[in-house]
C-alpha cells in the first residue's frame, strides 16, 4: 500500500528533530455549498533540524516514531541545509533615467472640440 503525502506549513520547530506541520484542505459543506477550510496539525520527524517556522514542506507517513509521531519530512525549500538562516532578500536597483524609453502619449481617438469665438 503506499504512503500518503501531505503539504502544508511549519507551524513550530521547539523540538528537537520535530515540526508541526498544518495541513490545510477545502472540504465543499454539504448543506451550504460553500467551501470551508479545514486545518489539521501533524508532528513530524527532521532528522537535522533544517526546517523552521513557515517553511512550505511535504511529509510523508511511515512507521511510528513516537507516541504521537509517525510522519517523516521529505522535503521543502532548495535552501533548506542544516543552521541555515532566512537571507535576506535583495531589491533589484532601478533603472537609471537613461535607460528608460520614450514614452509617447496615447492617442485615444477623442477629438478635441475648440469653442467658436462668438461663444463667451
Amino acid at each position: 500500500m503506499s504512503k500518503r503525502v501531505l503539504q502544508g506549513v511549519v507551524v513550530s520547530d521547539a523540538c528537537n528533530k520535530t515540526v508541526t506541520v498544518r495541513v490545510e484542505r477545502r472540504v465543499m459543506h454539504p448543506v451550504y455549498k460553500k467551501f470551508v477550510t479545514h486545518s489539521k496539525k501533524y508532528a513530524a520527524h527532521d532528522e537535522n533540524n533544517s526546517f523552521h517556522v513557515g517553511d512550505v514542506v511535504r511529509i510523508e507517513e511511515s512507521r511510528p516514531i513516537s507516541k504521537r509521531k509517525c510522519w517523516v519530512v521529505l522535503g521543502g525549500p532548495a535552501a533548506a541545509d542544516p543552521g541555515r538562516r532566512s537571507a535576506p532578500r535583495v531589491a533589484e536597483p532601478l533603472p537609471a533615467d537613461g535607460d528608460l524609453p520614450d514614452l509617447d502619449q496615447p492617442d485615444l481617438g477623442v477629438e478635441t472640440v475648440e469653442p467658436a469665438e462668438g461663444a463667451a
